[in-house]
């Protein structure tokens, strides 16, 4: 029984070192590049060396009692960029609304004007399962266009 334990452990510390894949790159006669975990003809071991880890500076976290992180921005800065944001905010409301009386018109142009088709002997017919579906994609585009009109009226009165 014990044997079997010990056995056990050998065929895993094997396996685990089999996991450790190695690289192989290749180049093509046209030079492309492969990377292949498997060798071929004419490939060559990649050595990644071992794997560094740099923390990003913005995700250091200070902790030093003598260290001092300012995180304010001055006012005329800060009131420069609420001004640059209102007037991108009043720019994309504008587009908005111009966006909402078209596709309001793209409605009334749809329901007022279906779309006719005609079979091989020439007879005209509506499909109305098709006028339905498109009746409804233009409604929806409406409807989208005057929610992001009352997203960005609720943004600007946020920074009045």
């Amino acid at each position: 029984m014990m044997k079997q334990h010990y056995l056990i452990i050998i065929l895993c510390a094997g396996y685990i070192s089999w996991a450790q894949a190695e690289i192989y790159k290749t180049v093509d006669a046209d030079g492309h590049v492969t990377y292949s975990s498997v060798p071929t003809k004419g490939s060559k071991k990649v050595d990644l060396g071992p794997l560094t880890i740099v923390p990003s500076p913005a995700v250091r976290v200070y902790n030093d009692a003598t260290t001092s992180v300012s995180l304010k921005v001055d006012s005329a800065t800060q009131k420069n960029r609420d001004n640059l944001r209102r007037k991108i905010l009043e720019e994309e409301l504008s587009t908005e609304k111009k966006l909402v009386e078209e596709a309001r018109q793209t409605l009334i142009n749809g329901k007022e004007h279906p779309e006719i088709l005609k079979d091989k002997d020439g007879k005209s017919y509506r499909n109305a399962a098709k006028y339905e579906e498109n009746i409804k994609a233009l409604q929806w585009q409406v409807t989208l266009h005057e929610q992001n009109v009352e997203a960005l009226k609720a943004e600007l009165i946020k920074l009045k």
